[in-house]
């Protein structure tokens, strides 16, 4: 399996330096910059597998970089870990909300930043590597385009299965009808928002099954998600 491929944006030059060094050891593709707007450069040229991105930087914000990652179709799911020296729970909050996956505050461990993206990168390599994914009781086989429940077979239309992928390769995140829009249709779509909920309706409809548990939860004025149990 080639190496996972992580674009470190940090304008600290020695911790920088230091994770540049660590993720390196541990077998990752790094590259590294200061800089936001370069930061969406590159992340548009070469999609990495995953993202370190510093609240702080130069040149576009931290935060802003974020949201402009999770516009953009090419890089809407890839995985986000801000860095931050902001402490307050709404800076937490604010960050989480713009499309960040997990935040982790300064001074941190290092050896706690390498577990926190290797947990992510074990949820994601399947997907990647073209293997089957597994939530709960679903199985996805994204080479063969082939759904199971419980070892039954599941019949559903392109949108709704990819609808599905895109919820199994982050089980248990909360989209709003935007991020689902743009992660399933792209951003260039005229789909209307509505649209989503009738799709979920439908991939709903595919994957029920008698007596079990509806996967797919409804969060009030938020969006929706997969929980894997």
């Amino acid at each position: 399996m080639s190496a996972a491929k992580l674009l470190l944006v940090e304008d600290d030059p020695a911790l920088a330096e230091l994770l540049e060094f660590r993720f390196q050891k541990e077998e990752y593709d790094v590259r590294v910059t200061a800089d936001g707007d370069e930061a969406l450069i590159m992340a548009s040229e070469d999609v990495p597998d995953l993202i370190i991105l510093d609240w702080m930087i130069e040149g576009t914000s931290g935060i802003e970089v974020c949201r402009r990652l999770r516009r953009d179709k090419a890089t809407a799911h890839v995985p986000i870990i801000m860095l931050t020296a902001r402490e307050g729970e709404d800076d937490r909050i604010r960050g989480l909300e713009t499309g960040a996956d997990d935040y982790v505050t300064k001074p941190f461990s290092p050896r706690e930043l390498l577990a926190r993206v290797a947990a992510v990168m074990r949820r994601i390599r399947p997907a990647l590597a073209g293997e089957t994914i597994e939530v709960g009781d679903i199985m996805l086989d994204p080479v063969a385009h082939r759904v199971e429940r419980r070892g039954h077979q599941v019949e559903m239309g392109p949108t709704e299965y990819r609808l599905l992928k895109f919820f199994m390769e982050s089980p248990g995140r909360v989209f709003s009808r935007g991020q689902l829009l743009d992660g399933v249709w792209g951003t260039d779509s005229d789909i209307e928002l509505r649209t989503v909920d009738v799709h979920i309706r439908r991939l709903r409809k595919a994957i029920g099954v008698e007596g079990a548990k509806d996967p797919i939860r409804t969060v009030r004025s938020a969006g929706y998600a997969l929980d894997a149990r």
